[in-house]
């Protein structure tokens, strides 16, 4: 009998966020500096079997669903035949469903494969409309190759495609609506996040952030938003536009924090076990592992790191602490 993935809050735990690489060939501002970070040492890294092992233990745990992370999952050379084996594997509930969280320069290439491996959809990054703001957010020339990413994986079925935006004050704090009437045209699901204190250089503000309440001021000078019933667990609180059938998210996890009914895990790329996003401790799964652990040890560890999770990831409480990782080594 599988002990279901519960918590000390009661919250059941269905989601694993696997980190591939902490690499990312893209340099955001909100993420990382220009010059990049220090990456992981490769001996730390999991290799293609251990990650395998370790997602195969925690679907048999209980998990259903599976999303990749980075850094940027498809600069990892195998991710194709890690979406396969993960897609084929067997929990309590049948197989996983898979998805993936990506910067979409490598879907013309890959958006094909990961569809016919067993790639349910993916989100992808973009907060603007403009080249020259991209270039200026990412540090890269490189928009047209994320538009035409976003294309290759519509046309491949990884739909509905959903689009991450990030505001930044003064610098695409003018893109809402826009960015909603071009996700709407393509058929694409937008979802606006609030910038969050997980950036490598720490520069992180409150007062600077562009709230969840302030999009969706902004969105209602053009639309009529519905909320769209039964969110459950999900990041997002998601809104019919004019009625419907498009919608258009919000993730406030600063503002509007949804931690109550959170039912995420996250590994790492270098196999280190978190219960929260903003934690500040996590499980070694890579050393136990590497020793011998069995399958029944794995769970025991999973278990114990759900054990110490927090009701509520304390943003908005006095004392609250940056986690020393950045969100590319995190995980997404």
């Amino acid at each position: 009998m599988v002990r279901p993935l519960l918590d000390t809050h009661g919250r059941v735990h269905r989601d694993l966020r696997v980190s591939l690489t902490d690499k990312c060939n893209l340099r955001c501002t909100y993420c990382m500096p220009a010059e990049g970070l220090p990456w992981l040492p490769k001996d730390e890294l999991l290799s293609t079997p251990e990650l395998l092992t370790l997602v195969e233990a925690a679907v048999t745990a209980g998990i259903s669903e599976v999303r990749l992370t980075g850094g940027e999952p498809l600069v990892r050379p195998d991710v194709v035949e890690i979406v396969g084996a993960i897609a084929a594997m067997e929990g309590p509930q049948g197989r996983p469903e898979v998805s993936m969280t990506t910067n979409g320069l490598g879907l013309t290439k890959t958006a094909s494969a990961l569809a016919d491996a067993g790639l349910a959809r993916v989100n992808v990054s973009l907060d603007t409309l403009s080249p020259e703001r991209f270039h200026e957010i990412t540090r890269r020339d490189r928009f047209d190759e994320v538009v035409a990413g976003m294309a290759a994986a519509h046309d491949a079925g990884l739909r509905p495609v959903k689009v991450n935006s990030v505001l930044q004050r003064d610098i695409n704090d003018d893109e809402a609506v826009d960015l909603v009437r071009w996700a709407v045209e393509h058929e694409y699901e937008l979802r606006f996040i609030e910038q969050m204190p997980l950036d490598g250089g720490h520069t992180w503000q409150r007062t600077e952030m562009i709230t969840g309440a302030e999009i969706l001021g902004q969105l209602r000078t053009a639309f009529d938003l519905s909320e769209v019933p039964g969110r459950g667990a999900a990041p997002a609180e998601r809104f019919f536009i004019d009625g419907g059938p498009a919608t258009v998210g919000v993730i406030g996890s600063v503002t509007m924090p949804f931690c109550g009914s959170c039912d995420r895990l996250r590994l790492t790329a270098d196999g280190q076990l978190r219960n929260c996003l903003f934690a500040q401790g996590e499980t070694d799964l890579r050393a136990p592992l590497r020793a011998g652990a069995s399958e029944a040890e794995i769970h025991d560890l999973v278990h114990e790191c759900l054990s110490l999770k927090l009701p509520g990831h304390g943003i908005n409480e006095p004392g609250f602490l940056q986690p020393p990782r950045p969100m590319s080594a995190i995980g997404g």
